[in-house]
């Protein structure tokens, strides 16, 4: 594989890393907000959430097993974002 190949397969995978981690942080943001009854919030963050996962569905069915494990980093990224987003945000 050409430097080429390797540059599109590492920004595919930064790329799969960074909608994993924005959807799980929503996610883990909205099971707080639902959780504490913040309805507003909870609605919207539950609409971005849908967004972002039609365009993750679309690349992680495709990938590689480098790819899933980058995936997986993000969303265990993105799980400690959303606490600390919750925290920051209402407490």
């Amino acid at each position: 594989m050409g430097l080429y190949g390797r540059v599109r397969r590492d920004v595919r995978s930064m790329k799969l890393f960074i909608l994993a981690w924005v959807q799980v942080s929503l996610i883990s943001l909205n099971t707080w907000q639902i959780a504490n009854h913040k309805i507003i919030g909870s609605i919207v963050v539950g609409f971005l959430i849908s967004l972002v996962w039609t365009f993750n569905v679309q690349d992680i069915s495709k990938s590689d097993l480098g790819a899933k494990f980058m995936y997986a980093g993000g969303a265990m990224t993105g799980t400690a974002t959303g606490l600390a987003l919750s925290i920051i945000f209402y407490d």
